[in-house]
């Protein structure tokens, strides 16, 4: 039993579960990861993230206080140990949306439904406090991963992202740099549950949302409708853009924009982290992901207004062909 684990069963013990049983239940690409603890029909959720790993525990306790207090879905609390990185949270149940959805596609349009009226509610109250609020330029900088990583990995050259970084700065400054709103940044099919037996929004479980932040009105909902992991219907994501727009007031010719200009900061950023996850974090199953997120870049570069960014992109950033793959997945973890 390695130390992580004695810190971990002496909080369980503490907490009263000492004598649960013990399941992996899942981790993600950070250093975080969850079991399913059981004792007869009982059932909690262990987190554990270990400090000084990027999360912070109480910042998702927090976040969690304040979801729960209008009325959304997150996980409660029944122990907590902020200075070793654990959690034992509520066992919100294994009906995440993209498990519902792989065996009963046709519920996407009720189950997305849902999910865009959450964000929608959680717009319309004042944020959590505290909260990171970071400019146009500072987004930008976020997605020149997708030349520190990906385009390095497959062409093995650095390069001046100055124009790269300027352009994005501009189309962000343009028209998605407006009056900030609570985001939870990671609002996608992976970390939403189906709690149908819950009034209300209260129905959609809201987890992985320890990195909110103040940020555009349009940025969950392209990361929900363009969702790294799962395709989405192009049907679907235009019903609910419009309904986004309707439940929030937003008229419709302003926000195509600004959707498109937030989905190709964030499929530039993300291309670029699951480049790094390989390279830097040894995980070379993320690589599988960057043709959808590429393909979601392609069609947000495509509206006129991102026409000056489309063209240095174009010039900078290689296309993710099987070969580039391949030769990024040679590289795999040869960084760390």
């Amino acid at each position: 039993m390695n130390a992580r684990s004695v810190l971990s069963q002496a909080f369980l013990a503490k907490a009263g579960w000492g004598d649960a049983n013990r399941r992996f239940l899942a981790g993600d690409a950070s250093d975080r990861s969850y079991e399913r603890l059981s004792r007869g029909s009982e059932t909690a959720v262990l987190m554990d993230a270990p400090p000084g790993k990027g999360d912070n525990p109480a910042t998702f306790l927090a976040i969690a206080a304040h979801l729960s207090a209008i009325g959304l879905s997150a996980p409660k609390c029944y122990a907590q140990d902020l200075e070793n990185g654990f959690l034992l949270l509520e066992d919100l149940g294994d009906s995440i949306y993209a498990s519902l959805l792989k065996t009963t596609p046709a519920l996407e349009n009720s189950l997305y439904t849902a999910a865009t009226q959450v964000l929608a509610h959680l717009q319309s109250h004042l944020p959590a406090a505290n909260l990171a609020n970071l400019t146009a330029q500072d987004w930008a900088d976020a997605a020149c991963f997708a030349l520190d990583w990906y385009r390095f990995a497959i062409t093995g050259e650095r390069t001046d992202p100055a124009d790269f970084r300027t352009a994005l700065t501009e189309v962000m400054s343009r028209h998605a740099d407006g009056p900030r709103v609570m985001i939870l940044r990671d609002y996608h099919a992976e970390n939403l549950l189906w709690l149908p037996d819950r009034p209300g929004l209260a129905r959609v479980g809201l987890l992985d949302f320890q990195l909110a932040q103040l940020g555009q009105p349009g940025y969950d909902l392209v990361s929900l409708l363009q969702d790294a992991r799962r395709d989405v219907s192009r049907e679907t994501e235009a019903a609910m853009s419009r309904a986004f727009c309707q439940q929030t007031g937003t008229p419709v010719d302003s926000f195509r924009p600004a959707y498109a200009t937030l989905g190709a900061q964030r499929a530039l950023r993300i291309i670029g982290i699951f480049a790094r996850l390989c390279l830097h974090g040894g995980k070379p199953g993320y690589l599988a992901l960057i043709p959808r997120v590429w393909q979601h870049l392609q069609r947000n570069l495509a509206e006129p207004e991102l026409g000056p960014l489309a063209k240095i992109c174009a010039r900078l950033l290689p296309e993710p062909t099987p070969e580039a793959l391949t030769r990024i997945g040679a590289q795999c973890g040869h960084f760390r």
